[in-house]
């Protein structure tokens, strides 16, 4: 291989001068004619098969180079204009009928992008996707994914469907007497508690039971009335002839009705009749069975008539009283059953019926107050237990309940326990039964049970005056399309749907977040901008499932001074920086610990801080120098002690983000001792307002998400070590 040249050069360099000229002439136009006879190279990026090259714009960010885009416009990472990239400067020729494939994140952190590569953002792996825009008529923005894309973004759809849906209501309240079932010992006759029975509260007593003897001298004076007319009567049998013998027999039976009256039984007025003689004691009996919950008054006490001695419940039926929220109430009907449970039996089930709904809504807790009817045999349930309650309702077309149990009943509407096949009156006090489709029931009449149209909970997104779901296209995998519809209330996992679907179509339930920021990047049409580049109303972001919801958002907005150019000449001592960087320290600890999800940790290096703050030497500082570091030590204090304090993550990194701003400006006007520090954006902290810190690392490690984002954010500049003249270099 190397002989040839060798000899070729011997030739040439023997050969006289004369040959060697023409031998140069004869290689040039051998030269010549082949370069002539080649056939022309097609130029790259040429739609007409021309030999004039085209070179294809990119647009680029002269901060991020990364960035790399087909069109002019704004960089999405710091807002600053797009510039061309090197070697694109020929203009644009005329678009290829066939659309060039772009690359998008499939976090969607950036727009989409014509080469692929790894997210800026995050750091994921770009995948393609296409935009298929709005038609020339205006119609919905579609999006269309590979089936790559769909599964990183974990997109899933379910079909709209009719189906009968239970609404969960959940309710709070407790055990309480049941009001129709209390009763009184009460004295019918002034007099003196001679002995009380029943000598202490919680005893059980049955009806008859005798509960009070009493002395009462009217009772001396009745009795003698009765006796001198139960006498008359008996002599007007006789034979006798005067006026009140004749009417003896009524005169002692209006006696007898006056004992009646004071509380005697028959028994008790037949052995006054029978003994002949008077008494001044009586004995109060218990007109019902319970347990007496209230002793009054004590033995020797003196009573005039209707004085309570005792008070006695029936707990064999309870009342559950349960605060239901405003939201909640077009689900509960009068009779519909209500299970429970109590916190001294945990695990067992308790059943009771809806006996009375408030009419009045409290103004101060929103709620309604629910009335359940509660057997209670066994005694186990007592009043005063706490209960979490659930009723569970099915519901029709239109929101209204069916229960099958009670179509084409009758009711009683004050006793919802009486529930009868035909028409009639209540057995328990006489009201005429009603329809069950009066108190609020679906009638079983054919027409009137529609099944609701619904879909899951997750489908649509809501902003508070719009709804929005994407819908896959049929025959087009991959391909959604967004659209707007009229929702009804939610029912437990399902949202009725009362127009813009129809039965059948596949709904987005699972990745419609990234479809949507998809869309949001691209300018269009979307839940938050309903016209493209319009923003939609303000709405609740409690539902979003973006990466800016695991940071608080409840932060003042950052401050404009960062950069501070004039700071960075203020005249500090190397000496400071030794000062400062126990500071620094400390708070790169704390950094440290949000970027890994450790609250307790970022604590204590908020509270490591704060001590060392206190241990700077201030005097080295003089004049401007002094001042500034006054400010932003105050700042910083005040930080630190908000994250020391802080009762968990989100506050700590929302205190974090105020101790940074302070932190990035010392850094800048004092510099550090012994290491480097680099000063990270995130663009989607605090809802998208953003945020800044210091690490040392060359990899990002946000604070404001930990692991949800770990590598969410950009390096903005670089802050070196303090030089021997005492000044900092900052470099972007």
């Amino acid at each position: 291989m190397t002989s040839a040249p060798s000899k070729v050069t011997t030739i040439f360099s023997r050969a006289p001068i004369p040959l060697l000229l023409i031998g140069v002439f004869v290689l040039g136009y051998t030269f010549k004619g082949m370069v002539s006879k080649a056939p022309p190279a097609t130029s790259v990026g040429t739609t007409d098969g021309s030999s004039e090259p085209v070179a294809e714009e990119i647009w680029t960010c002269s901060m991020h180079p990364q960035i790399r885009l087909p069109d002019p416009g704004k960089c999405p990472l710091c807002g600053m204009d797009l510039i061309l990239a090197e070697g694109s400067s020929a203009p644009k020729v005329a678009k290829q009928a066939k659309k060039k494939p772009m690359y998008a994140c499939a976090m969607f952190c950036v727009p989409p992008m014509p080469l692929p590569g790894k997210c800026p953002i995050c750091g994921m792996e770009m995948v393609e996707v296409e935009d298929s825009g709005e038609d020339d008529a205006g119609g919905p923005v579609t999006l269309k994914l590979s089936e790559t894309a769909r599964k990183l973004a974990e997109i899933e759809t379910v079909p709209v469907e009719r189906k009968t849906v239970t609404a969960e209501i959940r309710m709070v309240g407790k055990v309480d007497y049941d009001e129709t079932r209390l009763g009184y010992i009460t004295a019918w006759v002034p007099g003196r508690l001679e002995r009380l029975y029943v000598d202490y509260t919680g005893v059980p007593v049955q009806k008859g039971d005798h509960m009070v003897y009493l002395y009462s001298p009217e009772l001396s004076t009745a009795q003698t009335e009765l006796l001198e007319a139960v006498r008359r009567a008996a002599a007007a049998k006789g034979g006798g002839r005067s006026i009140l013998d004749e009417r003896a027999a009524e005169w002692a039976e209006d006696i007898r009705d006056k004992f009646r009256l004071w509380g005697m039984t028959d028994a008790q007025i037949a052995e006054i009749e029978e003994r002949g003689t008077t008494s001044d004691y009586m004995t109060i009996y218990a007109p019902m069975g319970g347990i007496v919950i209230f002793k009054n008054l004590l033995e020797g006490a003196y009573v005039q008539t209707g004085t309570r001695i005792y008070t006695i419940a029936d707990l064999a039926h309870l009342w559950v009283k349960l605060d239901a929220y405003e939201s909640d109430i077009a689900w509960l009907r009068y009779g519909q059953k209500v299970e429970f449970e109590a916190e001294a039996y945990p695990g067992e089930t308790f059943v009771g019926t809806v006996a009375f709904i408030s009419p009045v809504l409290d103004p101060v807790t929103r709620t309604v107050k629910i009335r359940v009817n509660v057997e209670n045999p066994d005694g186990r349930l007592k009043p005063e237990m706490f209960v979490r309650a659930v009723a569970h309702s099915k519901l029709a077309a239109g929101g209204r309940v069916i229960d099958s149990e009670l179509l084409g009943k009758w009711m009683c509407p004050m006793h919802p326990e009486i529930i009868e096949e035909v028409a009639g009156d209540c057995t328990r006090c006489g009201m005429p039964l009603v329809r069950t489709e009066t108190l609020g029931y679906v009638s079983p009449s054919a027409g009137d049970f529609e099944v609701p149209l619904v879909i899951p909970a997750t489908g649509p997104l809501i902003t508070g005056k719009r709804s929005l779901v994407y819908l896959e296209v049929p025959d087009e995998p991959g391909t959604y399309v967004g659209r707007e519809i009229t929702l009804g209330p939610r029912v437990g996992d399902y949202y009725i749907v009362f127009d813009g679907l129809t039965e059948g179509e596949r709904v987005v339930v699972h990745g419609n977040f990234k479809i949507d920021s998809a869309v949001q990047i691209m300018a269009k049409s979307s839940m938050m901008s309903p016209a493209g580049g319009e923003s939609a109303p303000a709405h609740d972001h409690s539902e979003r499932e973006q990466h800016g919801d695991a940071a608080p958002s409840a932060m003042p907005l950052p401050r404009q001074d960062l950069d501070i150019p004039d700071k960075q000449k203020l005249s500090v001592p190397p000496a400071f920086a030794n000062e400062f960087g126990p500071v620094l320290a400390a708070y790169l600890n704390a950094q440290d610990a949000l970027s890994h999800d450790k609250h307790e940790p970022a604590q204590e290096a908020a509270k490591s801080l704060e001590t060392a703050l206190s241990a700077v030497d201030m005097s080295l500082l003089k004049g401007a120098a002094h001042m500034a570091w006054m400010k932003e030590a105050n700042n910083m204090t005040k930080a630190a002690s908000e994250l020391a304090a802080s009762s968990d993550i989100q506050k700590a990194r929302a205190a974090f983000a105020l101790l940074s701003e302070s932190m990035i400006v010392a850094a800048k006007c004092y510099g550090t001792a012994s290491e480097t520090v680099h000063r990270y954006h995130c663009p989607m902290a605090f809802g998208d307002r953003g945020g800044d810190w210091l690490q040392t690392k060359e990899k990002t490690e946000n604070p404001y998400f930990g692991s949800a984002m770990f590598r969410c954010g950009v390096m903005k500049e670089t802050i070196e070590k303090r030089s021997a003249g005492g000044a900092t270099d900052g470099r972007g």
